[in-house]
């Protein structure tokens, strides 16, 4: 007798559904972090055996990659393949833009809250930043601790002044800009100063209860940044384009 085919149990499905999102966690993280470099091509079975996973979890990790910006189809005249994303000037600019513009609607919300919240929080902002000063006057420190730190103040504005919409949306974009805060921040790291103050300026915002004021130097912190990313590229060019 002929036995009649059976649904996938919902622990296969749940089992799936978490190894897909493993895979597009963890190709995500090499490609943030530039161990898969900008413009290489995307091979599904090299990546399967280096993550030690069956090719379906990373086969459509890949698409949701793609959906996401990280990866691209390139064309030729005689075939197709997926590469990493390039790192371009036009691509760090509107990324930029996107996340002081969200960045700066979660800083009017802090800019609401009761001044012991207020300084409570400019506290937690403080520390961050004086570490960031310390080592952008005594050259103390390695570009991933800059970049730990920095992603630490900017995390949380988000924490403490946007809803659970607008915390998605930032989760979805920041992994993007921190592509080019790691590929290119040890050129970066003489205008940290820069950066710095523009922290320092959020800080005094916050304690004034400023929505406007907050929100101007958040933009201006990432609009600044994004001015001083396209000076970097212009010199040392585009990674991954042709």
């Amino acid at each position: 007798m002929k036995k009649r085919a059976t649904a996938a149990s919902p622990k296969a499905k749940a089992e799936h559904g978490t190894s897909l999102l493993t895979a597009f966690r963890e190709i995500r993280e090499l490609i943030v972090r530039g161990k898969l470099s900008p413009g290489t091509w995307i091979l599904e079975a090299e990546l399967a055996e280096r993550l030690n996973m069956s090719r379906t979890p990373v086969r459509g990790a890949i698409h949701w990659l793609q959906r996401e910006g990280y990866i691209l189809e390139h064309r030729n005249a005689k075939k197709s393949r997926m590469i990493v994303a390039p790192l371009t000037q036009e691509d760090s600019n509107e990324l930029y833009l996107i996340i002081g513009r969200l960045e700066g609607i979660a800083g009017r919300g802090i800019a609401a809250l009761p001044l012991a919240e207020r300084e409570e929080i400019c506290a937690q902002l403080q520390t961050l930043n004086n570490r960031l000063e310390f080592i952008s006057r005594d050259r103390d420190g390695n570009p991933g601790e800059i970049f730990d730190n920095d992603r630490s103040f900017h995390r949380l504005i988000i924490k403490y002044g946007a809803g659970a919409r607008m915390t998605t949306l930032h989760k979805a974009i920041e992994p993007q800009t921190e592509r080019y805060w790691r590929l290119y921040a040890s050129s970066i790291i003489k205008d940290l100063h820069l950066s710095v103050a523009e922290h320092d300026e959020v800080i005094r915002a916050i304690l004034a209860g400023d929505p406007d004021r907050v929100e101007t130097g958040l933009q201006k912190n990432w609009e600044k940044g994004s001015e001083r990313l396209s000076r970097v590229i212009e010199i040392f060019g585009e990674r991954g384009s042709w």
